[in-house]
């Protein structure tokens, strides 16, 4: 990661909506609705920190189907850790993942094929 990267980050987990975010989906999947009631944010303020997070690699998606035949979107944190090392003058990051759920892989897989 270089350093703008690395500050890019930081902020990100700086950010109050972004932070609570996380925390929140850290334990079950929420729709942006869900979200927005949640952090008490709006829930165009929530589309743009969940855009920053997944470019970093740290939110998932997965697209849930209503009984009414509607869709939508539903976001889970994928971040497990993060260590930031500063060495001879450099930051090195390294970010460790949850492990995926077999059956969310497989219906990713299989969203990915219509």
């Amino acid at each position: 990661m270089s350093g703008d990267e690395v500050r890019g980050l930081a902020a990100l987990l700086e950010d109050e909506y972004a932070h609570a975010i996380l925390i929140r989906t850290s334990t079950r999947e929420m729709s942006a609705p869900e979200l927005s009631d949640a952090c008490d944010a709006s829930v165009s303020t929530i589309y743009r920190r969940i855009e920053r997070l997944q470019e970093y690699d740290l939110l998932s998606e997965r697209l849930q189907l209503d009984k009414d035949g509607h869709h939508y979107k539903t976001y889970r944190a994928r971040l497990d850790r993060i260590e930031i090392e500063l060495n001879d003058g450099e930051f090195s990051v390294d970010v460790t993942y949850r492990a995926e759920d077999p059956a969310d892989r497989f219906t990713g897989l299989f969203e990915g094929l219509r």
